[in-house]
C-alpha cells in the first residue's frame, strides 16, 4: 500500500454547480409556455458548496445515487467544466477517464486517436512514440487500430483510453464508472493496473457502483447525497452507508 503525503493533490474550495433545465422542446411548447405564463426553464443545483481536500497517494471514492453530483465533481476537478462558484486546484499531471470516447475525433483511426489523446494529456510526440506499442498491446485491439473509431464499440473505446491514460507519466488518475462497459478479464487487467498506480503513489479518484471494487482499491469514501458531501471517511463505512 502506497503512503499518503501531507501534500495535496486536489483542493476543492466551496464549488457549486448549476445546470439549466430546458421544459420547452418546440416552439408550440415555448408558445403555449408564454401564453399560460409557465417557465420554460428552471435550475438544477448539482453541487451545493462542496469542501474537499485529497491527499497525494490517496485512493478515493466518490459514492452516491444518480443524480447526486458525482459525475459532475469529477469533471470540474479534471478541469472539463468549470464551477459556477468556488475554486478547484490540482498538483501535477491529471488524467481523466470521465465519459467513454472522450477526447477521440471519430473520422481519425484508432492509432491516430492515440498520439491525439495522449497529446492532449500531455505526452511529448517522443513519449508516445516510445510507449504506442505498449498502449495498443494493453488495449488489445490491435486488428482494428488503423480503423476510423467512429466504428468501435462502447468497449473498445474504453479499452483505448484506459490504455492511453494510464500509460501517461500521470500524477493524478481520475476515473467515472466507464470500466462496467469492459468484460471481466479486462476489468481485472485493469483493477491490478490501478494497484499498481496506488503502490506507487500517485492519486486515484474513482466514480463508481462497483462496492467490491472500491473497497479493494480505495481506503476513504467520500458519499454526495442532493450536491453535498454527508460523509467523508473509512471506506468501509462510506460503502455501508450507500448500500444500506
Amino acid at each position: 500500500m502506497s503512503t499518503v503525503t501531507d501534500r495535496p493533490s486536489i483542493i476543492v474550495k466551496e464549488v457549486r454547480k448549476d445546470f439549466t433545465l430546458n421544459h420547452a422542446f418546440s416552439l408550440k411548447d415555448t408558445v403555449v409556455s408564454w401564453v399560460r405564463r409557465r417557465k420554460t426553464t428552471s435550475t438544477f443545483e448539482a453541487l451545493k458548496g462542496v469542501d474537499l481536500v485529497i491527499g497525494e497517494g490517496e485512493s478515493v471514492a466518490i459514492l452516491g445515487l444518480n443524480g447526486s453530483g458525482k459525475s459532475t465533481l469529477l469533471k470540474l476537478v479534471s478541469g472539463v467544466m468549470q464551477p459556477d462558484a468556488g475554486e478547484v486546484l490540482t498538483r501535477g499531471r491529471v488524467a481523466g477517464l470521465i465519459e467513454v470516447g472522450a477526447g477521440f475525433h471519430p473520422e481519425l483511426s484508432g492509432r491516430e486517436n492515440v498520439f491525439l489523446n495522449a497529446a492532449i494529456l500531455g505526452m511529448s510526440r517522443k513519449e508516445i512514440e516510445a510507449r504506442y506499442d505498449e498502449i495498443v498491446a494493453f488495449s488489445e485491439i490491435e486488428p482494428f487500430i488503423d480503423q476510423e473509431v467512429k466504428h468501435y464499440s462502447s468497449g473498445m473505446f474504453m479499452r483505448l483510453a484506459f490504455a492511453v491514460a494510464i500509460h501517461v507519466e500521470l500524477d493524478v488518475l481520475l476515473v467515472d464508472e466507464i470500466l462496467s462497459v469492459g468484460d471481466a478479464p479486462f476489468r481485472e487487467k485493469c483493477r491490478v493496473k490501478f494497484e499498481e498506480l496506488i503502490a506507487a503513489r500517485k492519486t486515484l479518484v474513482v466514480v463508481s457502483h462497483d462496492l467490491d471494487m472500491v473497497r479493494e482499491l480505495c481506503t476513504r469514501g467520500i458519499v454526495i447525497s442532493k450536491g453535498e458531501v454527508v460523509f467523508d471517511g473509512d471506506i468501509l463505512e462510506a460503502t455501508a452507508l450507500v448500500d444500506s
